[in-house]
């Protein structure tokens, strides 16, 4: 006999298994059924978010982090370290303790919310019915009155370039190194890559990014880019735009990687090659006698209130349409839950935040320059830089910029750009004003503590109307 629920979600990732707590905390009896194990083979919740993706790569930019400041920063605090050491297996350690101390804290939440867990996949059939598969070999039916498909995403193989595992890897196997190579290529130059080749190239790697667009950081506002582009070369990374990789083999020692630019042939050797090209839906295998729609690419067709083509299944996160970010999958949870509840749940895909965890770090919400262009948008630009900044100089870290664009008539907050310290915490007062279509008057405003580097985004708002207080205005008012 199956089992029956009123919410059945299949995947334990961020948009997942915050479906399931909200559906709980609903009152609806809900299950959740998700495959991730550690290497113990137990339940291992939090998806690749929690397991190989932002977690443990945020613990290790903190470690490197920490390692390149022991040598370039903290001799001007007059701290000063002979014979320092670094030891990769303990940095490996501590990532691996976070990630086990919060798969569990998810687990103790499904505990504490009365959320039946079935660790293994799910399979869609008609009618509601799903065939659960449990990693030690069971199987049993469950049905739910309503479900949600929330499958993750996956990393994109090339065929030009075969994962082996040991010198050619994805992004999971780039967390693994278990020492510092002396040269690291990696293939792609976006979030994933960026972020990986910084924890490396402080440790002591030479890296070299490989992207196949002509312009760096394309999903970033062009001044950004520049200044992100500029940035990271000077810190070292050896960056190929326009180079589109054409073979990758690996050897006992190295990797041979061959690429086309628009001058022609070229190629590098490294001891080891990172593949971040992108990610995909994670559908396979998630459609028995189920007819759920997929679009072209493999990702859940849904609808404003992601409702699928079968009545009462929705689909969430990374699965579906929109930027595949776990905050924007973890809206979706709360959202979806909420609807099944009879609720208004709803989620702003205009003001979703983006930050890329390098240093300095880069973070961005709403529209860029050229797109208000691109749109014929009347606006105004305001921007500020770190460098007269009294915290930002305390902290060693008096680089960067905040541009704000702002619509030339109304004043509502358009964009903002950050590329500086901290970016990815001063971002949020920027997503707050913008979610309620405030206005860069507003963030004038508004008393900013000094000091703060939250003083930038206000100096940039108020360059908007060409009256920065600790810079020169275009003209006086």
């Amino acid at each position: 006999m199956s089992q029956q629920f009123d919410v059945v979600v299949i995947g334990g990732g961020p948009a997942g298994y915050i479906c399931a707590i909200r559906a709980a905390q609903l009152g609806m009896k809900t299950a959740c059924i998700d495959a991730w194990q550690n290497a113990a083979g137990k339940p291992s919740l939090g998806g690749t978010c929690v397991n190989v993706g932002c977690i443990p790569s945020k613990a290790l930019l903190e470690s490197s982090e920490a390692w390149e400041k022991l040598h370039h920063e903290y001799q001007k605090h007059g701290i000063s370290v002979e014979g320092a050491n670094f030891d990769v297996a303990q940095m490996h350690k501590r990532k691996d303790d976070i990630v086990k101390n919060l798969t569990g804290g998810v687990l103790q939440l499904f505990k504490g919310n009365d959320i039946a867990f079935f660790h293994g996949t799910g399979k869609l059939n008609a009618n509601n019915s799903i065939e659960f598969s449990g990693v030690d070999g069971s199987s049993e039916t469950l049905e739910g009155k309503h479900i949600v498909v929330a499958t993750g995403s996956k990393p994109v193989d090339i065929p030009v370039a075969p994962l082996d595992g040991n010198r050619i890897v994805d992004n999971e196997g780039a967390l693994q190194f278990d020492e510092v190579p002396k040269t690291l290529g990696v293939i792609g130059g976006g979030v994933i890559g960026l972020e990986l080749g910084s924890v490396w190239r402080r440790l002591g790697a030479e890296v070299t990014v490989i992207e196949a667009m002509d312009d760096f950081l394309f999903i970033a506002d062009s001044q950004i880019q520049r200044e992100a582009q500029r940035t990271f070369k000077k810190q070292g990374m050896d960056i190929k735009l326009g180079a589109r990789v054409t073979g990758a083999k690996a050897g006992k020692k190295d990797v041979a990687v061959n690429f086309e630019t628009k001058d022609g042939a070229d190629h590098i050797r490294v001891e080891k090659l990172i593949v971040c090209v992108g990610r995909r839906p994670n559908t396979d295998g998630l459609v028995g006698t189920a007819e759920l729609e997929l679009d072209e690419r493999g990702f859940v067709v849904v609808d404003g209130e992601n409702r699928t083509n079968l009545p009462s299944v929705y689909a969430i996160g990374d699965v579906v349409r929109g930027p595949m970010l776990a905050h924007k999958g973890m809206e979706e949870g709360v959202k979806v839950a909420e609807i099944i509840a009879g609720k208004a749940g709803h989620v702003n895909y205009d003001t979703i935040p983006s930050v890329i965890y390098t240093w300095p770090e880069i973070a961005w919400v709403g529209k860029t320059e050229q797109q208000v262009k691109d749109e014929a948008i009347p606006y105004r630009v305001g921007a500020a830089t770190f460098m007269a900044n009294g915290r930002a100089k305390a902290m060693e870290a008096a680089q960067g910029t905040v541009k704000i664009i702002a619509h030339e008539e109304t004043d509502e907050v358009l964009g903002v750009h950050i590329i500086g310290p901290n970016a990815s915490e001063l971002i949020q007062e920027s997503v707050s004003v913008m979610e309620f279509q405030g206005s860069s008057e507003d963030i004038a405003r508004t008393m900013h503590a000094h000091p703060t580097l939250s003083e930038v985004v206000h100096e940039a708002s108020l360059a908007v109307d060409e009256r920065p207080l600790h810079g020169l205005a275009k003209k006086r008012r």
